[in-house]
């Protein structure tokens, strides 16, 4: 009933020590990895272990990854599962029950447990000063998250292919799973945060290791804008980011802000591809940018 997708780039020890302790709660699922750095080799690594493995056969980023394992699982419903998230239990199989209760149900994000300690897992998106922002939401008991953490949730494959799964605009990382699941609010689906699925995940244990942190930067404001730009509909919002847009890139431009300069140019190359894929994807919106934005007030 559940198919598992991992994605790793480098990070063979950290899969390889992570699988050693997940694989007991793993039991009677089809596990697919896919291996996103061509210039390591997983085979030897994973022959003890009954798995399937993609290899990319050159780096893809994250979100076209996950797409090709979720298109090769058999199984109803993914589980979908970073290379640095521990299982603490097998407590996501009960998630199966609000699925088939729920027929909007797209996806169920867990809780996760950070090296501080702290849990998080349940987000919330807002609007502030003509940008689409996100933060950790503090209350974190049963209910709906405005997107899904793209490591540690399960999600209905069915409807995943439907919206295209993670978009690789996005690619190499960031934003991509804030993107489909806000494509998935505005098309009526829901998305649940539950509190009793606990995991242990160290974020950005990739990227900070295998990324500048001012590429990461430069990254992140890119997608930031390239998510804006492709899923923004209602008039006044489209109006108040082109006003504080402006005003940002003046005061980056006096403040010296290269990385943010870079992001801005980044996106801007993908105007043509940004513009295709928003009029393709707002045929299926029933609810606008504001119906949304307060649901998470």
């Amino acid at each position: 009933m559940i198919s598992v997708v991992i994605p790793v780039y480098k990070n063979k020890k950290m899969l390889v020590d992570n699988l050693n302790k997940n694989v007991q709660f793993l039991k009677n699922t089809e596990v697919i990895i896919i291996n996103d750095s061509p210039e390591i080799d997983l085979k030897k690594d994973l022959t003890k272990f009954n798995i399937s493995l993609i290899e990319n056969e050159k780096n893809l980023g994250f979100g076209p990854s996950v797409n090709k394992g979720v298109m090769k699982a058999s199984n109803k419903y993914v589980l979908l599962l970073n290379s640095d998230v521990k299982l603490k239990n097998s407590n996501f199989l009960k998630s199966i029950k609000y699925f088939e209760e729920n027929k909007k149900l797209f996806a169920v994000s867990f809780a996760q447990k950070e090296r501080n300690n702290l849990v998080v897992g349940k987000n919330k998106i807002y609007w502030k000063c003509g940008f689409f922002r996100h933060k950790k939401d503090r209350n974190l008991s049963f209910g709906i998250s405005s997107w899904i953490e793209g490591g540690a949730c399960i999600v209905n494959r069915d409807l995943f292919l439907k919206f295209g799964g993670f978009d690789d605009l996005y690619s190499p990382f960031y934003w991509e799973d804030v993107d489909l699941s806000y494509r998935v609010w505005k098309s009526g689906y829901e998305i649940f945060f539950d509190p009793n699925i606990l995991v242990e995940h160290n974020h950005e244990s990739t990227i900070s290791k295998f990324f500048s942190k001012d590429y990461i930067q430069e990254i992140a404001y890119r997608n930031q804008l390239i998510f804006i730009w492709k899923n923004i509909t209602d008039f006044k919002y489209f109006l108040t980011h082109t006003l504080f847009l402006i005003s940002d890139l003046f005061r980056f431009i006096v403040q010296k802000k290269v990385n943010f300069l870079k992001g801005f140019l980044s996106a801007l190359k993908k105007g043509r591809e940004i513009f295709i894929k928003k009029n393709k994807q707002k045929t299926m919106y029933v609810f606008k940018d504001s119906e949304i934005l307060s649901k998470f007030v």
